[in-house]
């Protein structure tokens, strides 16, 4: 399946990687260079000058595609030729996932750790008001409490 949608992306694609050559950065230049040219048009008429860098960035749009392409097929023959280099590179890559979702557990697990501890702390400091005394009057004993004695007068 993989094969057909290669063949149906990159249309008729039998060249060599030699054949896109740099095609693709000298495009890019090209695309540079047209959008520093003016072309002799008067100031302020930009539209032959959109138009030279809207067909630039296309040409450049279609290499990147033929390139893309080339390494598609060449990835598709080298699936054929050797499918156990394919098969070792999806299980590399399943074992870097797999490293960095134990690495995101550890991290949420070092938050969650966090805010239990906070939470504990939270309920603790609730508790110690439910050990004061309760009642109507119980807001005056408490103040009553931190009252120091009276000094007797002699």
């Amino acid at each position: 399946m993989r094969g057909r949608r290669v063949l149906k992306l990159c249309g008729s694609l039998n060249g060599d990687w030699r054949d896109l050559g740099l095609a693709g950065p000298l495009q890019l230049e090209h695309c540079a260079a047209a959008g520093a040219d003016t072309d002799g048009n008067p100031p302020g008429d930009d539209r032959g000058l959109w138009e030279g860098v809207d067909q630039c960035i296309q040409k450049f749009l279609d290499v990147a595609r033929q390139t893309e392409c080339f390494f598609l097929q060449k990835r598709l023959q080298l699936s054929v030729q050797k499918p156990e280099q394919v098969i070792k590179e999806d299980v590399s890559e399943l074992r870097n996932e797999l490293q960095r979702k134990e690495a995101l557990i550890q991290k949420h697990l070092g938050k969650l750790r966090h805010w239990q501890q906070v939470l504990e702390d939270i309920s603790v400091q609730h508790k110690k008001p439910a050990e004061m005394p309760q009642g109507p009057l119980a807001y005056l004993e408490q103040a009553s409490a931190n009252i120091p004695a009276p000094m007797k007068q002699t």
